[in-house]
């Protein structure tokens, strides 16, 4: 039987809504099937970050830790430090600190630029020591110019509330300003375990030095070479003054005690020798004869032949006598060889 157009049409139209219909109960099941698929997968996802997170957190702190214990440095400067050998960088409790002041004339500047020469090129191992110019006040215009600047230079000048001395208190004044000057809460104390006032014609090898005085007491201590030249016993006269040394409780007691007051003019290392006497100080004395001794030239009972063992060698008066006894010593041995310079 024919089928009109409009019948034709009428009977798709049914069929596509049946169709579509039936078609929607499966894409909503998709869908949500999709949605919960999506969760779990989300979910999984931060799981396994959070346990990557910690197993990468874990390798970065055992990276940081073996790198932390290894030893890094940032430059050269920072090598050398962590390699040296130098008092600085030691914190022993066997380190020796000395301070040798050397009393000299505001004027004097030839002279100072010559013991730092002297002094600077020596490094003994496991040590502090310290080197200072000690004078009175200064009293001319271009001092305070000039001494301003060795200071900015080099601080290694001491300058004294006193009038320019030898034998007149200079020596106390030296002494018993120091603790005020040195004891500081933030330092080690004390701030030296040795103090010496040495003369400027004198030459000390600082190594010697150090090592001689490894063993011997750090209190009550009086060290030095013995007066008079025959002497070997410490405790019968006084040190030379070429360069005599006590330790930090005796420099305390100088500043103390009304004793050294009471007796400041006169040879300074003769009164100082009848300061100990008086006070009943250095129970600890300590001879250095004839490790210590004066040029030999001109022959005295009181010089010595140099000789590789010696700690110092006094009354250098000349050039001539500074430059046999450094070269008898070698001290220029360490000069690097270069295209700046050419030295026989």
């Amino acid at each position: 039987m024919p089928i009109s157009a409009s019948s034709a049409l009428h009977h798709l139209l049914s069929m596509s809504t049946i169709h579509a219909d039936t078609m929607k109960p499966s894409r909503s099941s998709n869908g949500q099937r999709f949605i919960v698929t999506s969760f779990f997968f989300i979910v999984f996802l931060c799981i396994l970050a959070s346990i990557n997170e910690v197993r990468f957190d874990s390798f970065l702190r055992f990276g940081r830790c073996a790198f932390s214990r290894a030893p890094h440095y940032s430059s050269e400067e920072n090598f050398l430090a962590a390699n040296s050998s130098s008092t600085s960088n030691s914190s022993s409790t066997d380190d020796v600190r000395i301070l040798i002041g050397i009393p000299t004339l505001p004027d004097h500047y030839h002279k100072r630029h010559f013991l730092r020469l002297v002094y600077g090129i020596q490094s003994p191992q496991n040590a502090k020591v310290d080197v200072k110019f000690v004078f009175c006040n200064l009293t001319k215009e271009d001092q305070k110019v000039l001494v301003a600047l060795e200071i900015m230079r080099y601080n290694d000048i001491i300058i004294l509330n006193c009038r320019e001395n030898m034998n007149q208190g200079k020596t106390y004044t030296y002494f018993s300003s120091l603790p005020e000057m040195l004891n500081n809460t933030d330092g080690p104390f004390p701030p030296y375990h040795y103090v010496m006032k040495a003369d400027d014609d004198s030459y000390f090898r600082l190594e010697n030095l150090v090592e001689s005085l490894r063993p011997l007491p750090r209190e009550d201590l009086y060290y030095g070479y013995v007066i008079p030249c025959p002497s070997m016993d410490p405790f019968v006269h006084y040190m030379s003054g070429m360069g005599y040394l006590v330790s930090w409780d005796i420099v305390e007691w100088i500043k103390e005690s009304d004793i050294p007051l009471k007796h400041l003019e006169g040879p300074e290392d003769k009164v100082f020798g009848e300061w100990l006497r008086d006070g009943h100080r250095a129970k600890n004395r300590y001879n250095a004869k004839w490790s210590m001794y004066n040029f030999p030239e001109p022959p005295t009972r009181c010089t010595h032949e140099l000789w590789p063992d010696t700690i110092a060698v006094h009354l250098l008066k000349t050039q001539e006598k500074w430059i046999r006894t450094l070269n008898y010593f070698n001290v220029t041995k360490n000069l690097k060889p270069s295209k700046l310079y050419h030295i026989p």
